[in-house]
Order: C-alpha cells, then sequence, then structure tokens
C-alpha cells in the first residue's frame, strides 16, 4: 500500500515535469518545440520571396504597401530591406536590386544585412511577383499572432503581481489590442456601383423625414434648420473664449439629443467632474438657479420641482468620462466600447487643449503638432464610429487684444491651424454682453442673446444664429422661446395653488400645437414657462 502511494505520487510528478512524456532519442528532434519550447510564428520563406519580388518588379510594391509594416517581418535583416524600400518609394526612385544596395550602404546597413551577396540571394529566389499579396497577408498574420503573443505574457507577468491595479490592466490589456488592430487592419476601396447604392438608400431614407432632420438634433431650431442635425462622420469644432458658455451650449444640446430624441450619447469632460456636470443638468433641467444647486440651499417648493422634473433626465441614455489627461488611444478604446454596447449617436470632448497625443515614447514634439495629431485623430473616430464628434476648443486672446470688433475668426483658433482644417464645422460662441455691449447696430437690446457663428460648414452655408442665454440655468434656448405667447383662458385661475403641475400642463399643451419651426423639432427644454415670467434675469415664479 505504502509503494502503491508512492509510485502514483512520482507519476503525479512526472507529468508535471513532462518526464512522462518523453521520446525516446531518435524521435527527439521530431517533438523539439513541445518539450523544450516553442518558435514565434514566422514565415521567413515567405519574407524572403516578398522581399525579392519587390526588387524585380516595380508595380509590386502598391500590391503590399498597406499590408506590410517593416515590424511585419520576423528577421531583423529583413525589416532593414523593407524599409529601404519604403524609402525608395517615399522619393519616387525605382527600386530594383541595385537601388536597394546603394540606399543600405548610404546608411550604414550594408555590412549588417550580411552584405550586397544576400540582397542579390533574394532576387534569385523568385521569377515573378505572382502572388505577392496573398504571401503578405500570411506574414502580417504571423505579425500579428507574435504580437498578440507578447501583449499576452506582459499581461500575464502583470497580473500574478499582488500590486497590479487591476482596472488599469483591463485599460492597458484593451488599448494594447486595440493598436494592432488599428496597426494591421485597413478599409478597402469601394467600387462605384456600391457607394452609389448606398447614396440612394440613405437619400430614400432622408426623404421619409418629415421634421427635416437627417443627424443628431442640437434641439435649437434655427440651428438645425441650417445643419438638419450634427451629421455622421463629422467633426464639429465648438470654439470660444472663456465664460461664454461652451461647456452650456453643448450640454443643452446633448441634453436635448437624450432626452427629447432618446439617441445616446456620450461626454467625455476633462474640465469638470461628472457630479459638476450632471449639477449644470439639473439646474437647467429644473430651471433652479445653480448657484443654489451647488450650495444646497433649496426651498422646500423647490425640492419638489427638482424631483418632479428630473425623472426624464434620470432615465435618459447619457454616458459622462470625466477622466484627466484623456488620450486618444483611451477615447478611441472608450468610444468603441460604448458604441458597441449602447449604440451611442454622439460623442462630445471638453475640451480639446486639454487631451494628451499618443507619441509611442518617442516624445511628444512640440505643442502645436501634439495637437494637429489630436484633431486629426478625433476626425478619423468620427469617420470609424460613424458618428458627429464635438470638439469644444479654447480661442488665442488676439480676440481680447484687436480692437473694435470682438467676433471671434478662424485664425484665433488656438495652438494649431490644423484644426479648422480637419474639421467639417467650426461653430463659435459670442455673447455682447460679455463684453459690455447692451445694444446691437439697431438699437435692440442684445442682453441674454448668444450668437452662434457659423465660420465653416463643408456641407452648407454659413451663418449666424441667435439663442437665448439663461445664465442663471447655465442653458441655452431658442431666442423665442421666452415670447411665444401663452394661450388666454377665463378658466385659468390667478392664484394657482399648484404651480408645478400648471407648469406641466402648460408644457404638455405646448407640446400638442403644431410645430412652426419651419419643419424641425424644437425641443422640450426650450418652452420656457411663460407665467408672471419676465425675463431670463427674474426669479422663477415658483
Amino acid at each position: 500500500m505504502e509503494n502503491d502511494k508512492s509510485t502514483n505520487q512520482f507519476n503525479k510528478a512526472a507529468n508535471k515535469t513532462g518526464l512522462s512524456n518523453r521520446k525516446p532519442a531518435g524521435t527527439r528532434a521530431q517533438s523539439f518545440d513541445q518539450n523544450y519550447g516553442k518558435l514565434p510564428p514566422q514565415a521567413i520563406d515567405l519574407e524572403e520571396a516578398v522581399l525579392g519580388a519587390l526588387m524585380i518588379e516595380k508595380d509590386a510594391l502598391t500590391a503590399v504597401v498597406d499590408i506590410l509594416r517593416p515590424e511585419s517581418f520576423y528577421k531583423d535583416v529583413h525589416q532593414r530591406i523593407y524599409s529601404a524600400i519604403l524609402t525608395l518609394f517615399a522619393d519616387s526612385e525605382p527600386i530594383d536590386m541595385l537601388t536597394v544596395i546603394s540606399k543600405l550602404r548610404s546608411t550604414g546597413e550594408i555590412e549588417l544585412i550580411g552584405g550586397s551577396s544576400y540582397i542579390v540571394g533574394l532576387t534569385s529566389r523568385v521569377n515573378s511577383a505572382a502572388n505577392i499579396e496573398y504571401h503578405a497577408r500570411i506574414i502580417t498574420q504571423a505579425s500579428i499572432r507574435r504580437e498578440l503573443i507578447t501583449i499576452s505574457s506582459e499581461i500575464q507577468k502583470e497580473a500574478f503581481e499582488d500590486t497590479t491595479d487591476v482596472f488599469k490592466l483591463l485599460d492597458k490589456t484593451e488599448q494594447a489590442l486595440f493598436s494592432i488592430s488599428e496597426s494591421n487592419i485597413k478599409k478597402n476601396y469601394s467600387d462605384m456601383g456600391s457607394l452609389m447604392r448606398q447614396a440612394l438608400e440613405e437619400l430614400d431614407q432622408k426623404k421619409n423625414n418629415k421634421d427635416g432632420l437627417t443627424g443628431v438634433p442640437s434641439g435649437f431650431s434655427a440651428l438645425d434648420r441650417i445643419t438638419s442635425g450634427w451629421q455622421k462622420t463629422e467633426l464639429v469644432i465648438l470654439a470660444a473664449r472663456p465664460g461664454m458658455g461652451k461647456t452650456a451650449f453643448v450640454v443643452s444640446s446633448l441634453r436635448n439629443a437624450a432626452v427629447d430624441f432618446n439617441m445616446a450619447v456620450a461626454i467625455f469632460s476633462l474640465e469638470m467632474s461628472s457630479v459638476q456636470l450632471v449639477n449644470r443638468l439639473i439646474s437647467a433641467e429644473a430651471e433652479i438657479d445653480s448657484e443654489k444647486i451647488r450650495k444646497g440651499s433649496l426651498a422646500p417648493h423647490e425640492w419638489e420641482q427638482l424631483h418632479h422634473r428630473i425623472h426624464r433626465l434620470t432615465n435618459a441614455p447619457i454616458y459622462i468620462d470625466d477622466t484627466p489627461a484623456l488620450s486618444i488611444l483611451e477615447l478611441r478604446a472608450k468610444c468603441r466600447r460604448l458604441k458597441a454596447q449602447h449604440d451611442i449617436q454622439m460623442v462630445v470632448i471638453d475640451y480639446l487643449q486639454l487631451m494628451t497625443g499618443d507619441t509611442g515614447g518617442k516624445g511628444a514634439g512640440n505643442r502645436e503638432q501634439e495637437i494637429a495629431m489630436i484633431s486629426r485623430s478625433l476626425k478619423n473616430l468620427a469617420k470609424e464610429l460613424d458618428v458627429p464628434v464635438i470638439a469644444l476648443s479654447q480661442l488665442s486672446r488676439a480676440v481680447e487684444t484687436r480692437g473694435g470688433e470682438k467676433r471671434p475668426q478662424l485664425s484665433d483658433l488656438r495652438e494649431s491651424g490644423s484644426i479648422e482644417q480637419d474639421a467639417d464645422m467650426v461653430i463659435f460662441l459670442y455673447r455682447p454682453e460679455y463684453y459690455g455691449i447692451t445694444e446691437d447696430e439697431t438699437g435692440n437690446s442684445v442682453a441674454g442673446v448668444g450668437e452662434v457663428i457659423i465660420a465653416k460648414n463643408r456641407a452648407g452655408s454659413l451663418e449666424t444664429v441667435q439663442l437665448r442665454f439663461i445664465g442663471k440655468y447655465t442653458k441655452f434656448a431658442d431666442l423665442d422661446a421666452q415670447f411665444a405667447p401663452v394661450p388666454f383662458s377665463t378658466d385659468r385661475p390667478i392664484n394657482n395653488p399648484n404651480p408645478i403641475s400648471s407648469f406641466e400642463s402648460q408644457t404638455r399643451n405646448t407640446q400638442q400645437q403644431p410645430s412652426s419651426g419651419g419643419g424641425t423639432l424644437r425641443s422640450r427644454a426650450n418652452d420656457l414657462s411663460n407665467f408672471d415670467y419676465k425675463g431670463p434675469d427674474s426669479e422663477p415664479p415658483f
């Protein structure tokens, strides 16, 4: 019995160490990778064939240039040769055996690859570039497997460490996997026939939109008449000087899209915390002074008003991320996850200058180059997710120092001229009373008026829309909303004991009336209460 127990323990130990699976000496070479180690995925023969083909046919590179990267090759020698071929291609130089040898000699790498005889050997291995694209894809697949193995090993190592933050490790894993797919998976071209069918299908769908909206509605009638809503794949830059109400405008817009039109939206707030942003939404929705909400000094009837009004906001598909110093790589990963899980229809970034670029450890360069890279990446994100991306941006101090007219211009965009180049639409916010201007050229009061200046619009006209800015509620509304007439009724009591119910009933009655907004839907948030309401600066009559 004792011997049987010892034998069983020995067999278990042998199984763990692999001793029980050892083959005779004659079969060790065949099972080397199983018992003693494994070689990384590679396709050396195909690498040599592809490089040889690239040097004997001048048009071969065009078939694989968007498939292969220097890092796709397993051997360092092959990486150097392919890099030299890409350099010749970028300089519009001919690519053959002699030019590649000359390029490697000029960079001092000819000896590192084994001399010119190695290049000659590569060209003698193949006769044509037939099937080069298929061979390139096999090389890329092996490269992706190697990258996955490397990432898996690093993740496994960190997962065993007790000091590792598991949530940071999850983010790192997601970013690493996303980076692999981004660098290796490219979108192919489309033929005119398929594109025409797609365009006609979209046109047929737009024909059925009776309200004239083809994108994500902003909820502002005059603005939606011009833009038809925030359009898919477009990068919209919303810029203004500090204090003009950039966040208030974009929060009002995303609230209208989520609450009134039930469209999922995401906002990445790098400047304000999630709770601060929600407090703004509560102030605008319940129409309670934001100062009171910040201090918590609400009267009993205001608490009742708050709980009564925020029900729709509570259930709205709004997703807020307040991660500071968010990088482009992190933003892409989070947006992809939100798109997959919640089908978000719009992305808002508040604001662009607080983001950081992905330098890959090579140094960030100057800030202008970093901002240019961020703006290009945001445009790519809009196209990839097929959603509008609204990025807030600061303006330079040139607006303040400029004499006379203070309205912003495209040249006032801060830190990078590439912002206006990458954007499909550039919108400026301007409030005359910010500069102490109380009347316009015709003598009309501009108190509480905010101008939405469309300075660039690839798909439409350049116009200026006037909105009502209600500072105490930190919200924007249609300019004519507060002057909307209230139907007079002799049955309406003068002293209503329940003003909240009266407000809701008026709001419902207003919604039942046909809209006169020129074919666009007006957000309910824009229909301000008009019972004893004397203007945006007056106290609410509750």
